[in-house]
């Protein structure tokens, strides 16, 4: 390594030196063709009647004919009937002081190269910073941008991935390979090449891909679809080349790409296609992975949130061969999750980690340690010494709503307008059936929104049912059905327009995708305000009378339970206007006629 960086170096300076000379050459050329000057005698000067203009600095005198030819003459003695003699032919004369003409045209010569030295200094700058710690000149235009975890970087076991047990299993027998290659390889087996690790953001894909290596103690580099791809074609596919020859040259060893999508997206047919940059690098990555040896030691892992977006050559049998998924973490995951991420902070004992699991459904690991942190952040912010259960529910309910927007003033009737919507929203929620319990109540601004009521579930769910799916719409339009109630058809506000946006997507969804209406039990593809072209107009009108009728319907289911619950309403609604937040127990209590603590 040291002497191919040292061979580097002198390349570079070889073309720096070549460059100067170039550059050196063209500028004497250029002053010879532009000082083409004729010497002539003293004598000869002196009996000269065609003398346009004379330049004289001490005995040295230059000066142009009217012919435009340039001389010069080197004076023995200057006398003032020299001068007056130029003058009276009406010529013209300039004088300076005597000076050394070597050294002006030196410092002329000099002069004349600093532009262009200061262009080559640049490049020669501009390609030493591109070589990179390394000293490869080239890494920018080709070399590989695949990084080697240090021993600096923490190391990761499987011990340090919490949740994910099914992807932990798929993946020890990549671990169990790298550590006893040769049982697998008298036996004739063959370890994939690549494993594509897929699943949505934050559920731990990158960490549990560096696990890998750190199981089987084996160099671990990582790179991302993103760096392979340059402005100039040819360029990625050059750097995937590289990177599996470093792979080669580390072997046994994990390489991972994260968010491969960048360059494995599905290539499109038609003129022009495989000439750009992208589906070159992604045609070098699949002739690579083709001429990898089964057993070379080397095993690619990638990522991607869009596995459905991949090109199906990435996918065949003998590139990646296996497929992990990923999920959101479940009840129990979400525990041990946060059990790894509450001993990083100091906390006290009123940490209850199964309520904060029960009320974090739907987030990501990644989602967990931002709201671990997010407490931590907000004790220490109020100068405490350690992290409760307090600052995790603050935290949780600034994730979930976002944070108080104070600077925003909100008049009375705003105000009322805006209890009485949110009270509709969460009586309509408590007499549904199969509506999801109330996390908090709140007509503090937050967010985007003026208020906000916040369901969460008890338990995990995988699938939905109809009827949990028409009680969600009833309760999204009990806001909208309280204001009409109360304040009457023409006070209703544009603060349903979210509700209404939602109810009207859960519906389309039933009808199109789900098999819940009238349309019968038909796929209809929709995306951007437009139902796919093998969809009739006929049935158009009849999927958008459906959703009409679901999202009509449960209004007047909404409007119907707040009628027959009107004293319980306005009691919600002064509740919060007296109190501006209220939590789930404290409106259970309310609608019970306890007293709120």
């Amino acid at each position: 390594m040291f002497n191919k960086n040292n061979r580097n170096n002198r390349n570079l300076v070889l073309w720096f030196v070549f460059m100067v000379l170039v550059i050196g050459i063209a500028n004497l050329l250029k002053n010879s063709e532009q000082t083409d000057v004729q010497d002539i005698a003293f004598s000869d000067f002196a009996i000269k009647n065609d003398i346009s203009s004379v330049v004289v600095r001490g005995p040295y005198i230059k000066g142009f004919l009217k012919n435009g030819k340039q001389f010069s003459t080197i004076a023995p003695y200057i006398d003032k009937d020299l001068i007056k003699g130029l003058i009276d032919n009406k010529v013209h004369v300039e004088a300076s002081y005597s000076q050394d003409s070597s050294l002006i045209t030196w410092i002329g010569l000099l002069l004349s190269w600093i532009p262009s030295l200061l262009i080559v200094g640049m490049m020669f700058y501009s390609m030493r910073k591109m070589s990179g710690k390394n000293g490869k000149a080239g890494n920018m235009f080709g070399g590989t941008k695949v990084r080697l975890a240090t021993k600096n970087d923490k190391k990761v076991t499987f011990a340090d991935v919490a949740g994910a047990e099914e992807a932990k299993e798929e993946l020890r027998e990549i671990v169990d390979f790298l550590k006893n290659k040769k049982k697998f390889v008298n036996l004739g087996a063959k370890i994939p090449r690549g494993v594509l690790l897929s699943g949505p953001p934050g559920t731990g894909k990158t960490l549990l891909a560096k696990s890998v290596a750190g199981e089987a103690n084996v160099p671990f580099f990582y790179t991302s679809g993103s760096d392979f791809i340059e402005m100039f074609a040819g360029i990625g596919a050059s750097r995937v080349r590289d990177m599996f020859e470093t792979g080669k040259k580390n072997a046994p060893c994990i390489i991972f790409i994260d968010e491969i999508d960048a360059i494995g997206a599905n290539r499109k047919g038609g003129v022009g296609s495989g000439c750009e940059e992208r589906d070159q690098t992604l045609n070098q990555l699949l002739v690579e992975m083709d001429g990898f040896s089964h057993n070379e030691g080397v095993i690619i892992l990638a990522s991607t949130n869009r596995k459905e977006i991949l090109d199906p050559a990435l996918l065949r049998p003998g590139r990646f061969d296996r497929m992990v998924t990923f999920s959101l973490p479940n009840l129990e995951d979400r525990k041990k999750i946060l059990e790894i991420y509450i001993k990083k902070i100091v906390s006290d004992n009123s940490i209850d980690i199964c309520q904060i699991a029960r009320g974090t459904y739907g987030f990501s690991g990644a989602d967990l340690s931002n709201l671990i942190n997010e407490a931590a952040i907000h004790a220490a912010v109020n100068d405490k010494s350690s992290v409760s259960q307090d600052d995790i529910e603050k935290a949780k309910d600034k994730v979930i709503m976002g944070s108080k927007k104070k600077s925003i003033t909100i008049n009375d009737e705003e105000r009322k307008l805006t209890a009485y919507h949110e009270a509709g929203h969460a009586l309509v929620a408590i007499k549904s059936k199969y509506s999801d319990p109330i996390h908090k109540a709140t007509i503090i601004p937050r967010g985007h929104a003026l208020g906000m009521v916040v369901r969460l579930p008890e338990k995990d769910q995988v699938s939905v049912t109809k009827a949990r799916l028409l009680d969600d719409l009833s309760v999204a339009m009990g806001g909208l059905a309280a204001e009409k109630m109360i304040f009457g058809e023409n006070y209703v506000t544009t603060g349903a327009s979210s509700d209404i946006k939602y109810a009207t997507n859960i519906a389309r969804n039933m009808i199109t995708k789900w098999g819940m209406g009238d349309a019968g039990y038909v796929h209809y593809s929709y995306s951007d305000g437009d139902y796919s072209n093998s969809t009739s107009e006929s049935m158009y009108q009849i999927i958008d009378q459906q959703v009409k009728q679901i999202t009509s319907n449960a209004f007047n289911n909404a409007y119907q339970i707040l009628q027959s619950n009107l004293g319980h309403l306005h009691k919600l609604a002064n509740a919060l206007l007296e109190k501006e937040e209220l939590s789930g127990k404290e409106i259970e209590s309310l609608l019970t006629d306890k007293a709120i603590i």
